[in-house]
């Protein structure tokens, strides 16, 4: 019996442990958690905390005594180092076939990840390792720098303790929070790169490296960096396509990466392209197992398990185009790393997340009618009634996704869109936290955050006595200057579209103070809207 071992029992390893079984494999998946929610794909489930190396490995050479472990291979996690140890301690075939350990390693912690970029000349922010142990040293030293600067745990992923440092006020809780988010406890202080962000797939081997997505991130809500989406592929120009390319492959070969996959998490700015981080592996976030799939056609996670277990990705080789290194200015002398190749996408998929103000959910409305919109293809929540949910401060705060595809760009994000319009988080009311976010309570350093839905200006006004009656459409009463505001919210949407929602989901509200409920309307979107009626 030939075994894949696959790390991760999560929904960004599904695709991984479908490819595993397609292939003829028999799925060994391992995860700490025994209620993950692909457990129920695997042929075996072992619970393993995906930190245990050793525990890993021991597991490794198991599979590989009672029969032939053909390879190990993870996706999405921030374990490449766990699949590279494993490898080298099984033996065989299987470390030829995956990332080295040490190689892994660069990849997966930034301070060493940032020294083996600086060394080979690669272009990256400047940094300051801190620890618990300099923390106030660190701060002080912070409060005499440039601004913006950006904090991060230096082994983290998900944005989870990574956010901008805006004013020395702000250093305190922010180096904080980043070293109690490191599993290490280690943070890193770097200079902000300003300009559009990319994230990039790629797949090494055989001295070659084909870029397997290349998408637009939508990143909002400073001082954090909230995804709310990306599209795939992107329409950025081709001179700064192939530069950022070839500054990625000069940053894999630094790190020393030589067979399986490579994700950038990178900028252009206004000095070329910057490298934020490259990882040893495929990329969560949907867009390796899905948005670049539908995008393209190329099952990629099927074809980085070929790698990782010794067969040729053959749809790769034969669909694949050379593409000419091109190196920014700043690496102008340096050869070309690797023969560069990519993969064409024929049509555009977008992915866009639906996210909350804080509380408590009591319902999930409209899941199945944004399925039925033309172009969706996957919509995916992660909240249900009951759970508590907070405006996100990291990638892993999200209420769902939609994920769509179609022939062209503006037709998949408007897709995208109107699904995110048409699903609606609603709060249990009586909530407190729910109710200090909808009257602007300030967050200590944390300025401007949490957003409101709308930054309409103080221009609308209600009589302090004027009500909206029980049961009369708020759209007929929305004051004038909200109703000729253009701007859309994080659902997408118009204050008088929200006002529309609100009739339709709420036609028989009971009497409302008309100036509180504009106010959380302002706010908090549908939600403040469906918050006043259940409170007020």
């Amino acid at each position: 019996m030939e075994y894949m071992l696959v790390l991760g029992a999560g929904l960004m390893q599904k695709p991984a442990i479908e490819a595993a079984k397609r292939l003829g494999f028999h799925a060994v998946v391992v995860d700490a958690n025994p209620k993950a929610v692909c457990v129920p794909l695997a042929d075996t489930f072992k619970q393993v905390d995906l930190k245990d190396k050793d525990a890993i490995a021991a597991l490794a050479c198991e599979l590989a005594a009672k029969g032939t472990l053909a390879g190990i291979f993870t996706a999405g996690t921030d374990f490449s180092a766990s699949v590279a140890y494993a490898a080298e301690k099984a033996g065989g075939e299987l470390r030829r076939h995956v990332h080295g350990y040490e190689a892994c390693l660069n990849a997966s912690i930034k301070t060493r990840m940032r020294e083996c970029f600086k060394k080979a000349g690669v272009p990256c922010p400047d940094y300051t390792d801190i620890t618990v142990q300099n923390a106030s040293q660190a701060v002080a030293a912070l409060k005499a720098q440039d601004f913006p600067m950006v904090i991060k745990p230096v082994d983290n992923m998900g944005g989870r303790g990574c956010r901008m440092v805006r004013t020395p006020d702000e250093a305190g809780s922010a180096v904080q929070a980043a070293v109690a988010a490191s599993r290490s406890g280690h943070a890193i202080l770097e200079t902000y790169m300003d300009g559009p962000e990319y994230s990039i797939d790629s797949l090494v081997y055989n001295g070659t490296m084909t870029i397997t997505g290349f998408a637009d991130r939508h990143i909002k809500y400073p001082p954090y960096f909230i995804e709310v989406g990306h599209t795939m592929p992107t329409d950025i120009d081709r001179q700064q396509y192939l530069e950022l390319v070839s500054a990625f492959a000069l940053g894999v070969k630094a790190l020393g990466l030589t067979d399986g996959a490579a994700k950038a998490d990178i900028k252009y700015t206004k000095n070329g392209p910057m490298i934020g981080e490259i990882a040893a592996r495929l990329s969560g976030g949907y867009m390796s197992g899905w948005t670049y799939p539908y995008a393209s056609g190329c099952n990629l996670t099927e074809q980085a398990v070929c790698i990782a277990c010794g067969k040729t990705p053959e749809y790769l080789e034969r669909n694949r185009r050379p593409l000419p290194y091109t190196p920014p200015e700043s690496c102008r002398s340096q050869p070309a790393p690797f023969e560069l190749y990519d993969l064409e996408c024929t049509c555009t998929s977008a992915e866009r997340a639906w996210i909350s103000i804080p509380g408590k959910v009591a319902a999930v409305i409209g899941l199945g009618d944004a399925e039925k919109i033309a172009g969706v293809k996957n919509v995916l929540p992660r909240v249900a009634a009951g759970d508590t949910v907070t405006f996100p401060h990291n990638n892993v705060e999200k209420c769902g996704n939609v994920i769509t595809v179609a022939g062209d760009r503006s037709s998949a994000v408007a897709a995208a869109e109107q699904a995110v319009r048409t699903i609606t988080v609603r709060l249990q009311g009586g909530n407190a936290e729910t109710e200090r976010f909808l009257d602007g309570v300030p967050q200590e350093s944390e300025r401007g955050f949490p957003p409101s839905a709308y930054t309409v200006a103080d221009g609308w006004s209600c009589g302090p006595d004027e009500v909206i009656g029980a049961g009369v459409p708020t759209a007929a009463k929305l004051p004038a200057s909200l109703a000729s505001c253009t701007e859309r919210d994080w659902n997408y949407c118009t204050i008088a579209e929200t006002a529309r929602r609100f009739d339709a989901l709420c036609p028989d509200h009971k009497e409302l103070p008309a100036a509180r409920f504009w106010k959380w309307v302002v706010r908090g979107g549908i939600q403040g809207a469906l918050y006043a009626a259940d409170t007020l």
